[in-house]
């Protein structure tokens, strides 16, 4: 199994921690973010990590080294001149995989009970790209067709709509179309590699899948009894241990 853990963020809402650290190195019950993440794939099989490294880069190079690599194979995808965002920075990462197997991607400051290893079977199963989503509250909602197929994007509070679809198209498809909330875990499947070719540089993965939704198959996998925490302000991390010490 393959994993990309996104970590190459500034954590600008977690200053003053991040001033000194990268938020990958933001300890809950003294163990990193890094460090918990990385424990939970390898004991689901993933067998090779790629982890993407930007603020403070050296200080998860050294900690990874310095436990062994946690008995597996990691690997660093070095964006220290420029921040490549997630479509860059998954496409970047993608060539130091040493297969073409689906890619686990998963955002560091993300806890969760998510069956990733069912998620990965899923997408080994159907060959398709899958986001874990959930019906939480937020102002931005992916959406998706009666067939759990991506079809668009939207931001509740401005109104603003985003789909390769025309807008009057979406409004008269022939299933109802459901807003649900991205988890920053999904399953990337390799075939999609080509599609990247014409884009470089820094960019987002949703900006990317809306480009192609229309053409390809891209699939939400909807958990019910997903929990899910983002670890992304200084009052988060009390709930983050709370949170941790019962998964």
């Amino acid at each position: 199994m393959n994993a990309l853990i996104f970590a190459a963020g500034l954590g600008t809402r977690l200053k003053p921690l991040t001033d000194t650290m990268p938020k990958a190195m933001v300890p809950i019950h003294g163990k990193p973010l890094v460090q918990i993440l990385i424990e939970k794939l390898k004991g689901i099989g993933v067998t090779e990590i790629v982890i993407n490294i930007h603020h403070f880069a050296q200080q998860i190079i050294d900690f990874v080294e310095a436990n062994d690599h946690f008995g597996i194979d990691i690997r660093f995808s070095d964006e220290t001149d420029m921040l490549l965002e997630t479509g860059g920075g998954l496409k970047k990462a993608a060539r130091l995989f040493s297969n073409d197997k689906p890619i686990l991607v998963h955002n560091v400051d993300i806890l969760s009970n998510a069956d990733l290893l069912g998620l990965y079977d899923e997408v080994l199963q159907s060959g398709t790209t899958t986001l874990l989503v959930s019906q939480r509250q937020t102002q931005r909602y992916l959406l998706f067709d009666d067939t759990n197929r991506l079809v668009g994007w939207t931001n509740i509070a401005t109104g603003e709509v985003r789909s390769p679809y025309p807008v009057c198209q979406l409004s008269t498809l022939k299933c109802q179309l459901r807003k649900l909330a991205f988890s920053g875990i999904q399953v990337f499947h390799p075939s999609l590699l080509p599609l990247m070719d014409t884009w470089q540089g820094k960019f987002s993965i949703i900006d990317f899948y809306l480009s192609i939704c229309d053409k390809v198959d891209i699939r939400c996998h909807l958990d019910p009894q997903l929990q899910l925490l983002d670890v992304g302000k200084l009052d988060s991390i009390a709930k983050a241990e709370e949170f941790q010490a019962h998964l």
